[in-house]
């Protein structure tokens, strides 16, 4: 018997390019997830705040660019009826969401804030785009996932599970939360044919690393921080066939940190 000839990963049964949804796509681990996606020949919608930088090279990268402030439950829903009209071009299937927008206040020098020192206001912002911004956009965009069979991947931290010397009491609680969530959604978008998981990042050098972070390499078995695109390869494995039986899992990340 001739086998039939394997498929490449960023296509569908019908030859039609697979898509990717990202939020937080403009620096650190979203930029090296965009670089990732694109190489294997993936459309990439993504979302941030900022309009899609002119020195970006992504293939159809403005026309595939959604300006949104995930902080505000309209604008989201705004969002996510352009990425509906985004993908009906593509016969309206979604392949891969990847919730990774986050935001950590801190205080002036970049201190952390504990639960004592954290306004309300705080708490409320960093709920909506850490945790309830993920749930409404896997439940705005279901019906795209499923005509897809496509996957979740929701991006927690290390300081989910630990208090941090660095990131802040709603930071970590918001990305504890969403480490639940992911396990809730896997049993309940599971028997539609969506994978959900999660990563969990520790240490990760970007622009962006708090005051301090070198210190805390001495703490980490592989003694070094983790780049950008260690991570993207993960999300990568999780939004295609080679994890098609893994769902509601966790992945760490962090070089035997949380060890």
């Amino acid at each position: 018997m001739v086998e039939s000839e394997a498929l490449p990963v960023n296509t569908t049964p019908d030859g039609d390019r697979k898509t990717l949804i990202l939020t937080g796509a403009s620096r650190g681990i979203g930029h090296a997830t965009v670089k990732r996606f694109s190489t294997a020949g993936w459309r990439v919608i993504t979302c941030s705040r900022q309009p899609f930088p002119d020195d970006c090279p992504w293939d159809a990268g403005p026309d595939d660019h959604i300006v949104v402030d995930l902080a505000s439950s309209e604008d989201t829903h705004k969002a996510i009826a352009q990425m509906r009209e985004k993908l009906k071009a593509q016969g309206s299937r979604l392949h891969a969401l990847v919730n990774n927008a986050a935001i950590s206040p801190k205080k002036p020098g970049g201190a952390r804030l504990n639960t004592l020192e954290t306004a309300e206001e705080d708490w409320k912002a960093v709920f909506q785009i850490n945790f309830f911004a993920p749930v409404m956009l896997a439940r705005g965009l279901m019906n795209e996932l499923v005509a897809a069979k496509g996957a979740v991947v929701n991006v927690t931290s290390i300081a989910g599970s630990r208090v941090h010397p660095f990131a802040g009491a709603a930071y970590s609680t918001s990305k504890a939360a969403l480490a639940s969530l992911t396990r809730e959604m896997a049993a309940d978008f599971g028997p539609f044919g969506v994978r959900v998981n999660s990563i969990s990042p520790g240490e990760i050098e970007t622009s962006i690393l708090s005051p301090g972070t070198e210190k805390l390499v001495a703490q980490i078995p592989q003694r070094r921080l983790g780049q950008p695109e260690e991570v993207a390869k993960a999300i990568y494995f999780l939004c295609t066939e080679q994890s098609s039986y893994v769902t509601g899992a966790e992945l760490h990340i962090n070089g035997g940190q949380h060890v």
